[in-house]
């Protein structure tokens, strides 16, 4: 029986638009540190995770993309070749839920056909001003195979089970394609775009911030 000592790496990939708090979900998963003057990244930043799911060691290769237009040319560059995409939208934003339904059209267009999707309904601790319908997209994350998930960086709520279903569905699909899939990913190395402490001017938008 083969062990399961041996670490499986998935990569991940976040899409969703600017100062909708992908960059926060990430450092409160991997660093476990919030903080509300969050610099907006550029082009992309990289973290790793290691983790056990099911008995297996795993580790998530986590790439944070910019949501600003203007780099959004650069998205095939990270998902092209993911395991998953974690798709972000604010919960006082509608547009920001428009725009995960666009990027899920682009990757049904550009990524792997077996790209595991999830979706996250961020800021869920200002549910006061909430401007989106939570059962609208519970409804279309199931529509596209998705799994949905409320989430708040600042309170650290419902982070962890996003993250630990994502890799557990790369996992479980892995397995049902055969051996070859499940065992540590061959894939070449990627090219690490370190996120530049510059500030960054938040683009023009519809929503609160």
């Amino acid at each position: 029986m083969r062990s399961n000592s041996s670490s499986s790496t998935i990569k991940l990939v976040l899409l969703g638009d600017g100062r909708v708090g992908k960059t926060s979900l990430v450092l409160r998963y991997v660093e476990n540190v919030f903080s509300d003057k969050q610099v907006a990244t550029v082009q992309a930043s990289y973290l790793t995770k290691r983790l056990t799911v099911d008995g297996q060691s795993v580790t998530l290769s986590i790439w944070d993309t910019a949501g600003q237009e203007r780099f959004h040319a650069l998205g095939p560059i990270y998902y092209r070749d993911a395991d998953a995409a974690l798709l972000v939208y604010d919960l006082l934003c509608k547009d920001s839920f428009d725009r995960v339904q666009s990027w899920v059209k682009e990757l049904r267009k550009m990524a792997p056909n077996n790209i595991v999707l999830a979706i996250a309904g961020n800021k869920s601790d200002m549910d006061k001003m909430q401007h989106v319908n939570v059962g609208d997209t519970e409804r279309y994350a199931e529509s596209i195979g998705a799994t949905h998930f409320v989430t708040s960086a600042k309170l650290n709520a419902g982070i962890n089970e996003v993250f630990l279903d994502v890799a557990h569905r790369v996992l479980e699909q892995r397995k049902s394609h055969g051996p070859e899939t499940a065992t540590v990913n061959p894939r070449r190395k990627s090219v690490v775009i370190v996120d530049k402490q510059s500030p960054d001017p938040p683009p023009p938008s519809k929503c609160c911030s």
